[in-house]
């Protein structure tokens, strides 16, 4: 049964390609509505169970960071390109079967969907569980952040062994008495705590730092053209250069680590599987295009877009491209943009800066209203992308930052110049 699940799944997978098209989601789609008992059935068979990655924001570099370390005792199931639907995990099942049927893995860290990990929680509950933190979101996708905390602690009391949970994040430490499974967190030190506010935080004073112990803490951290931080997991410290940049990846780290810790793995193997994880799909991606170094960043809620302009200041780009789609995928609402503080990061530090995507326009008003002028509004992604490269130098950055469906198109474009000029090297 599982056999010819697996060769529906990597058909359609194929035909998916070979159209063009992604095959993240409809693959598992498809083997869902044919054969329902296939995840479950395929879940159970791993040795140490499922780990889920889930909360507002860092999802897809934590699950990234958290898989990447454990590759160094296990083989990983994962999903770390961000299908992070029911469907996204089964597409991934099948991705990573071969096709006899055959499953290497011992071990699956999934990231997922706040709302769909509580369905996903329903066919196979999870073994651990990272909850990283809580933030206002697509508003006609969530609802209120209460609502969401609430689809969280839903996921917490159906985890059997383990909870990790962000100390600072009081929404998520009120889960901890009610929970079945052992709990641990982690955190940032005293000094760090004013650059991580919660939600509740981010328009006013920052609250004194938790005095929860944490089994892994962001000690310090040093932004520039590379992120470097000490990290404290368990009882030793470890200084550590991500390749992932920003202070939100810092905190992803120590989220990550906090998990792997219990896998009994040292610190060592902790620190050093962070060393080595690359920039996830989308967030923080570098590619050279003529001679400019072009980083993508994806941004869908005002605090993962807050957090993410902090790398402009580092970056120092000569051009500064803010690409706004309002697909579903995306949420339709983006009244969020208001909530965001463009003047204070971007003023005199953004280089020229070019609006794209559907709502192009709508984003050269918000800037306009903190006084800072847009040099283009193209609503064009690629002719955008020739925009900011015809305003930048050959040696500058281009920071892009875009809403989900938007940067998968940019991706593309990105890719395809890329190829074309390795090949005109070659």
């Amino acid at each position: 049964m599982d056999v010819l699940a697996i060769w529906l799944g990597k058909l359609t997978s194929l035909a998916l390609r070979a159209s063009g098209r992604r095959a993240t989601a409809l693959p598992g789609l498809v083997v869902e509505k044919v054969f329902p008992g296939f995840l479950p059935r395929r879940l159970g068979r791993l040795r140490y169970g499922v780990v889920v990655v889930t909360g507002t924001n860092g999802k897809t570099t934590t699950t990234k960071m958290l898989a990447t370390i454990l590759r160094a005792r296990h083989t990983v199931l994962t999903n770390d390109t961000g299908g992070n639907f029911v469907r996204g995990t089964i597409t991934s099942v099948i991705q990573q079967s071969g096709w006899t049927g055959r499953q290497t893995a011992d071990v699956a860290v999934f990231e997922l969907d706040e709302a769909h990990a509580v369905r996903f929680c329903r066919l196979h509950p999870p073994e651990r569980l990272l909850l990283l933190n809580v933030h206002r979101d697509q508003l006609d996708r969530f609802g209120e952040i209460d609502t969401t905390a609430q689809l969280l602690g839903r996921v917490a009391r159906t985890t059997t062994r383990h909870v990790v949970l962000n100390r600072d994040d009081p929404r998520l430490t009120a889960l901890a008495d009610e929970l079945p499974a052992a709990v641990s967190y982690f955190g940032v030190s005293a000094g760090l705590r004013a650059q991580f506010p919660t939600d509740d935080e981010l328009y006013g004073d920052v609250g004194p730092t938790s005095e929860t112990p944490a089994s892994a803490e962001l000690i310090s951290l040093e932004l520039g053209v590379t992120t470097t931080l000490e990290l404290r997991i368990g009882d030793v410290v470890e200084h550590i250069e991500l390749r992932a940049e920003g202070a939100h990846n810092a905190q992803n780290a120590a989220a990550a680590a906090a998990l792997a810790l219990t896998f009994d793995l040292t610190p060592a193997q902790i620190a050093d599987g962070l060393r080595a994880v690359e920039p996830a799909f989308g967030r923080g991606q570098s590619f050279t295009i003529e001679g400019r170094r072009v980083v993508l960043q994806l941004v869908k809620n005002p605090a993962g877009f807050r957090q993410s302009l902090k790398t402009v200041a580092a970056l120092q780009p000569g051009v500064t491209l803010i690409a706004i789609n309002d697909d579903y995928a995306d949420g339709r609402d983006m009244s969020w943009l208001w909530d965001v503080q463009f003047d204070s990061v971007l003023q005199g530090k953004s280089g020229a800066i070019v609006t794209a995507g559907t709502r192009a326009a709508d984003m050269a008003v918000r800037l306009r209203y903190d006084e800072l002028d847009v040099a283009v509004v193209e609503a064009d992604l690629a002719r955008a992308v020739e925009r900011a490269i015809e305003l930048s130098a050959a040696d500058d950055t281009i920071v892009i930052f875009s809403t989900y469906t938007a940067m998968w198109e940019l991706h593309r474009q990105l890719d395809r110049h890329a190829a074309d000029a390795s090949r005109s090297r070659s």
